[in-house]
């Protein structure tokens, strides 16, 4: 099955306390807390915990997010935990990963398996998709 929707982020906050990494490298490490509503096929909210190599001037970096999604998939209501990452090259994405935690799915949603994708159009709307599986689908 495959559901799709867009999403906006609504919050993005630092992580304040872990401090600056003790090694350095070409591009900064950062730690931030992100609240995203979605609509469409994939309904909802999530909590996200976001990590990231980035360089803000030339938009080269990568990042590391684990999600927890609470809402309506393809119809179906419930929460799971997904992991993505991607690599920006400034110009690109590439390396683009999405999983879905196995045994993280909750009411209709329990024993959800799978992955998906985002993308950002160039007008700037952040689109999701999952192609997943539900026990006895």
């Amino acid at each position: 099955m495959r559901a799709k929707g867009t999403f906006e982020v609504v919050e993005f906050v630092p992580a304040e306390g872990i401090g600056e990494s003790p090694v350095r490298t070409g591009v900064p490490v950062g730690v931030a807390r992100m609240t995203k509503q979605y609509a469409g096929g994939v309904t909802g909210r999530s909590a996200t915990l976001f990590t990231a190599a980035f360089d803000q001037d030339t938009g080269v970096g990568t990042y590391v997010a684990m999600e927890s999604f609470e809402g309506t998939l393809g119809g179906r209501q419930g929460a799971f935990n997904f992991a993505h990452s991607a690599t920006t090259t400034g110009s690109t994405r590439q390396a683009e990963f999405c999983t879905v935690v196995p045994g993280s799915g909750t009411g209709d949603l329990s024993g959800i398996t799978g992955g998906g994708g985002l993308a950002i159009d160039t007008d700037g709307t952040h689109r999701i998709w999952f192609d997943y599986e539900l026990p006895g689908s």
